[in-house]
């Protein structure tokens, strides 16, 4: 059976295999968040003891590394492999991500675990890329945006219900734990995959040099940018989210897990408002959801001390966040031309930029000791930095410059 003549019921399947790997994806790229004092703690007992501060602002390194893998794997990956069925792929891919956490559970060094974070985030961005294609072609025409929304609907999830759970299992029995978990949870997706996704094709005449052409168009670079930038600012807080609750609103560890449900709730609703507004409206969705990132920012850094207001605003920056993310993706995948199997794992690359960035401007503020607010403000200005290239890609548009760099 192929994705053109599939009933309801294994369509719906289908896509419920791909959101299993994409909520192992969001619980492996997000549960590192909220045990970073953990695993600073274990990892780097001698920094640790002289430093809580510059511990926990070296742990964020393995946010950038994960990130980095991201960054590196998702063009040269999706590339590669354009011109293979998209269902054996996918299986490839799930499999690839049980092994690389795995190792993230066993590495005994914070070396070694650095390694197999950068190694677990090479698969990601092709895993969202090429899944994202398939499930739109799953959904039918005129509903691309809903269809990236559907497989990014396993990510936002894993941040109400995995990601909390990991963190609440990984402060009480280690935070390896949590990555056991993960192992499995990819384990299962592949297996499901295996089953339940149809057969879809790749393009045969496709390679990595002709898809690599993206890189020549102007636009392409602009959506980049938005995401890498602008996104960035949500990933700033994020990184943090757990010194925050601890150090700046006086809250006892076991509130980390609910403020994570609160960042995963908000998610989850506005990635589904997300893929609804932009197929509506992709332009104004992008330009108000970056104004609105900006403003959330703001109100959480001057609201952090008192717990509810920052519980408040972490749902608020997690849903307008999200709003961005299906509208990002198919920004890019609209100035891609032909290059759709690159250009929707391209969008991941971005994304993660933005992880690589945004925790690592968090760190250097924390390590400068301007306090654990600060990453709040750092992203503020990639929140605006985000806009003004929005704003400069959709002028360039009216004026039609869209001439090749």
């Amino acid at each position: 059976m192929t994705s053109s003549n599939l009933t309801r019921g294994a369509a719906t399947w289908a896509l419920l295999s791909l959101a299993v790997g994409s909520f192992g994806i969001g619980m492996t790229e997000f549960v590192v968040m909220g045990l970073l004092p953990n695993i600073a703690e274990d990892l780097t007992p001698s920094l640790w003891a002289s430093s809580s501060e510059d511990a926990i602002a070296q742990a964020g390194w393995l946010i950038s590394l994960y990130a980095l893998g991201v960054v590196v794997g998702a063009p040269t990956i999706a590339g590669s492999v354009a011109k293979y069925p998209r269902h054996r792929v996918m299986i490839g891919l799930a499999l690839a991500l049980t092994v690389f956490n795995a190792l993230t559970f066993l590495a005994p060094t914070f070396e070694m675990v650095a390694a197999s974070r950068f190694l677990a985030g090479l698969p990601h961005g092709a895993y969202f890329g090429i899944g994202a294609l398939v499930a739109a072609d799953v959904l039918g025409p005129g509903m691309r945006a809903k269809g990236v929304a559907f497989v990014l609907t396993g990510l936002t999830v894993a941040n109400v219900v995995g990601v909390p759970l990991g963190t609440y299992l990984g402060q009480q029995v280690g935070w390896r734990a949590a990555f056991m978990v993960v192992a499995a949870i990819f384990a299962a997706a592949t297996i499901l995959i295996a089953i339940f996704v149809p057969e879809h094709p790749g393009d045969p005449g496709r390679t990595l040099r002709a898809e690599l052409k993206v890189f020549g168009i102007r636009q392409v670079w602009l959506a980049l940018g938005v995401g890498a930038i602008g996104f960035g600012g949500f990933f700033a807080v994020y990184s943090y989210v757990a010194p925050i609750v601890t150090e700046v609103a006086g809250s006892p560890e076991w509130v980390v897990p609910v403020v994570l449900v609160l960042m995963g709730l908000g998610m989850t609703a506005g990635n589904l408002v997300g893929g609804h507004l932009a197929d509506v409206n992709l332009k104004r969705t992008l330009i108000g959801g970056l104004i609105g990132l900006a403003v959330v920012l703001v109100l959480l850094a001057v609201t952090a001390q008192w717990i509810w207001a920052l519980g408040f605003f972490v749902f608020a920056t997690g849903f307008v966040a999200s709003v961005l993310s299906p509208t990002i993706q198919t920004r890019l995948m609209d100035v891609a031309a032909d290059n759709q199997s690159i250009a929707a794992a391209l969008n991941h690359s971005a994304l993660n930029i933005g992880n690589s960035l945004g925790a690592f401007l968090g760190g250097l503020v924390i390590a400068a000791g301007w306090g654990f607010v600060a990453p709040a403000w750092v992203g503020v200005a990639l929140a605006l930095g985000g806009l003004a290239l929005a704003l400069t890609s959709l002028a360039l548009e009216r004026r039609r410059v869209s001439v090749p760099v």
